[in-house]
């Protein structure tokens, strides 16, 4: 049995892997804007010049506030509400052509992981001020 500074040290490892995860992975975009912001267009996204920006800037952010714990509850909030959104909308394999299945296919279950982990800890930020 492990006792509660085991436990708080393995959340925060795994915090902290977690939001540099989702910081770095966003921060890819910024290499490749224009990739970025034409993934986004054929997908549909309105005003795509300005949202893919403002979605990789969002994450990360997000990212570094879920790895050092500032406002928690912004932080783990809106990578929950981007994953959720981008995972469904842009990464809607079932919808891709043969060529690009797979690596939505790809894309959506990595995207579903790593919601799964931010949304362990939207509960944990609420949670910690009770």
């Amino acid at each position: 049995m492990t006792d509660q500074t085991d436990d708080r040290s393995l959340s925060t490892l795994g915090r902290v892997a977690l939001g540099l995860g989702l910081a770095a992975q966003a921060s890819e975009d910024f290499r490749d804007m224009e990739d970025a912001v034409e993934y986004a267009e054929s997908a549909g996204v309105p005003m795509p010049d300005v949202l893919a920006p403002l979605a990789s800037g969002t994450m990360v952010a997000a990212g570094l506030g879920i790895a050092v714990w500032r406002l928690p509850k912004l932080a783990t909030g809106a990578a929950a509400t981007f994953l959720t959104v981008v995972t469904a909308t842009m990464h809607d394999f079932w919808n891709a052509d043969e060529d690009d299945a797979s690596g939505e296919r790809l894309a959506f279950f990595g995207n579903l992981a790593m919601l799964g982990g931010v949304l362990v800890f939207l509960l944990e930020a609420y949670r910690s001020e009770e």
